[in-house]
């Protein structure tokens, strides 16, 4: 990339914008549906985490969408001129939870903007940070990594992945659907066609099947966090996501305790690491 298309693409750097949400019922209801979480919360009730990722959502025109399904590039985000976007990691501080049906505020700014040179080709990160408040309190601080990438020319397969290093002390074995992709990228406002069109993902963006979304899979680790210790108040979780999974296998989420530190992860069917977690936690 030179420098003048880098130039202009840090100066979003800075740039922000403040929405606004009452967090309705519904979202929180539909996704508990979803993943079977066992409540189904009301409002007045705490939020479980990371289930904020439902509100706040951009509307994006008809004629405003790209053929992947996702927004033309060069509103909030800078237009990095490839192909391939994915969010990569994220980190959340949480001060108090957010309570449904109350008015909430998130202001979203973009920290930095860098261009790198990785086995796969140019890379450009984006890093955004999110602030979410009820009334004069500071909720939730997250950071958010964004990174795009050049599309394959060809098909090929994966590389062997990481395995991890120790078993879990509980988890969780999943089949993915498509269902379950459709209702997330329908809560969420997805609409990356990767996650629901099967003929474009295969052939298309050369995916050997639809791709489970990055942020479920963080917010299925979180849950099975409920799931073993319901009385938890979850403080610190960051994520990161090293190698896709895809909804032909089954893939399973793992918890270690230690203390009041968790690490999670996910692994597909070759026991590969998907996605790692690690979250701090009070009883």
């Amino acid at each position: 990339m030179d420098d003048a298309t880098l130039n202009t693409l840090k100066s979003w750097i800075d740039r922000s914008i403040t929405l606004h949400s009452d967090l309705p019922v519904f979202g929180a209801q539909a996704l508990a549906g979803a993943i079977n979480h066992p409540a189904s919360p009301g409002t007045g009730d705490k939020l479980p985490l990371p289930w904020h990722w439902l509100y706040f959502l951009d509307p994006t025109h008809r004629d405003s969408t790209g053929e992947d399904g996702h927004p033309r590039k060069g509103g909030f985000l800078p237009p990095v001129p490839l192909p391939r976007r994915m969010w990569a990691a994220g980190a959340l501080d949480i001060a108090q939870p957010l309570v449904l049906g109350l008015a909430t505020e998130k202001t979203s700014s973009i920290t930095s903007v860098e261009a790198k040179n990785g086995r796969s080709g140019p890379l450009v990160f984006v890093n955004l940070k999110h602030e979410l408040r009820q009334g004069h309190d500071l909720c939730i601080t997250e950071e958010q990594n964004l990174v795009y990438r050049e599309a394959p020319r060809e098909r090929s397969e994966l590389p062997p992945g990481e395995m991890a290093t120790e078993g879990p002390e509980f988890f969780r074995e999943m089949t993915p659907d498509p269902v379950l992709l459709f209702r997330y990228s329908a809560l969420t406002y997805n609409a990356h066609r990767i996650h629901y069109d099967r003929e474009y993902a295969v052939n298309e963006e050369l995916y050997p099947a639809l791709v489970v979304h990055g942020p479920l899979l963080a917010t299925l680790l979180l849950d099975l966090v409920y799931e073993h210790f319901p009385g938890a108040r979850i403080e610190k979780f960051k994520f990161r996501a090293v190698r896709p999974t895809f909804d032909n296998h089954p893939f399973t989420l793992c918890g270690r305790r230690s203390g009041n530190h968790l690490l999670l992860w996910s692994v597909d069917h070759h026991g590969y690491v998907c996605m790692k977690a690690e979250a701090t936690m009070t009883l």
